[in-house]
């Protein structure tokens, strides 16, 4: 199976006709207002369909209500939908079955003991997605970029496909791929100038450094 690569907080047409064109296979789109990724759902409607059938959209939440990721599913009509706050095992299950959509949760990891939730998630979610823990006192789980062990997953035994975010950039995504045997990466921070601001050639550079490995790893 080919590795995914995900380029999230996507929020101009610019920068996701770039990451499209790249050839990236997911793009994401930030629903949290407090970060300086956050889509109004009139931008969203607009983004979504310049990447309909073009890349797997992934609509990310934090601790969202039901009424929230209603108008989400109705705008952005996503394909996954990322769940990046403290979702219970029965939320992440409840919020399947009513949106009908496939689920990707989010495990925040700094230490092997992080994955003590993992059976559960794992037994409800379709796909997880490891990432940095957030510093203590920080105002959003992600996008900060942060890098963590990789080597925590190093020897996990998961049967549910998984990928890995959190500090990434073209420069590291090879070790992390080498590391954690990931079936796909995510960057948001790493491909951007400043804050909510993506750059085409940093999202360009990373998915060709990504391929490079994945390519390698191959042979």
């Amino acid at each position: 199976m080919s590795l995914l690569v995900k380029i999230c907080g996507l929020s101009t047409r610019e920068t996701l006709e770039v990451a499209l064109e790249a050839g990236a296979d997911m793009v994401g789109f930030v629903f949290f207002s407090p970060s300086p990724r956050h889509l109004s759902l009139e931008s969203a409607r607009e983004l979504g369909q310049q990447a309909k059938g073009r890349a797997t959209k992934v609509a990310l939440t934090v601790d969202a209500d039901d009424a929230t990721l209603e108008n989400i599913a109705e705008t952005l009509q996503p394909d996954l939908l990322q769940l990046h706050g403290k979702e219970s095992i029965a939320r992440v299950r409840d919020i399947k079955q009513k949106f009908g959509l496939p689920v990707m949760k989010v495990i925040a990891v700094e230490t092997s003991a992080d994955l003590a939730a993992l059976p559960g998630y794992a037994s409800v979610a379709d796909r997880i997605l490891f990432d940095a823990r957030a510093p203590k006192g920080a105002t959003r789980p992600g996008g900060l970029g942060t890098v963590f062990d990789w080597h925590v997953l190093e020897k996990l035994d998961l049967q549910l496909p998984f990928m890995v975010s959190g500090g990434l950039s073209a420069n590291n995504v090879a070790d992390a791929i080498r590391v954690t045997r990931a079936g796909g990466v995510d960057v948001s921070s790493g491909v951007e100038s400043a804050p909510g601001v993506k750059d085409a050639e940093l999202i360009r550079h990373f998915i060709r450094a990504a391929r490079a490995t994945e390519e390698l790893m191959v042979r």
